[in-house]
């Protein structure tokens, strides 16, 4: 069994973001990155600062412990990171796939694997001007290759300010085959700190009405309804 680099195994609870939206998962949260965004809100599992806290784990243990979350009732499985395309999921799905378990998995787009095809959903979030990143679309055509037998392939892309609606825009004019979500960005990281519900709703407005002034009806527009219930906590 290959091994595994996790930051954090967690759930079962609701999917708080983009196409499976409150969808009962169990999250893998891998550690590492190759990005380092400047609004990350899970540096927990990207900054090699964190190195110590992440558990090196043959695929055999995770799997023994998404069952025990999930008490063996099969469910959804979400990839995640840090990049969680840095690593190799190839036994993890096969071996879920195997109880009725679906896998989906978020990365933006920058590593593309050959078990991209494997996966129920690819979501590939590419990252906007305001994360100081830069988009590779040569990198981000071949994830799609990769991902050509996957289930469904969509596009999620998280929304800052106005530089970034319409960098997004170009994006998803880039590929308009792919499903489209957007949702407004946290910018507060802090899991002390309370959110208040109003600050998020406002944010929401201020994307949905920019969509729906500019004709813009492609996309979804979605909250982060795992910060809205429970701020940055880690491990919901």
């Amino acid at each position: 069994m290959s091994q595994l680099r996790i930051a954090e195994i967690f759930g079962p609870t609701i999917q708080g973001e983009g196409a499976l939206i409150g969808e009962p998962t169990v999250f893998v949260r891998t550690g590492g990155c190759d990005y380092r965004c400047a609004w990350c809100d899970s540096l927990h599992a990207v900054d090699s600062a964190y190195r110590h806290t992440w558990a090196a784990m043959g695929t055999d243990a995770v799997w023994a412990e998404v069952q025990r979350l999930s008490k063996g009732r099969p469910l959804t499985v979400s990839l995640s990171g840090g990049n969680p395309a840095i690593q190799d999921f190839t036994q993890l799905i096969a071996l879920g796939h195997a109880d009725g378990y679906r896998f989906a998995c978020e990365t933006q787009g920058s590593i593309a694997k050959p078990w991209f095809g494997d996966l129920d959903m690819l979501v590939l979030s590419p990252k906007p001007p305001s994360s100081g990143e830069v988009v590779v679309w040569d990198a981000f055509d071949a994830c799609l290759r990769a991902a050509k037998e996957a289930d469904s392939t969509v596009m999620k892309i998280v929304i800052f300010d106005e530089t970034d609606y319409a960098w997004a825009q170009e994006a998803a004019g880039k590929y308009p085959q792919l499903p489209l979500f957007l949702q407004p960005g946290n910018l507060e990281f802090d899991p002390e700190v309370a959110l208040h519900p109003q600050v998020l709703a406002d944010k929401l407005l201020w994307l949905v009405d920019k969509t729906m002034h500019d004709g813009w009806f492609a996309p979804r527009i979605l909250p982060q309804l795992h910060v809205l219930l429970w701020g940055n906590k880690r491990g919901v």
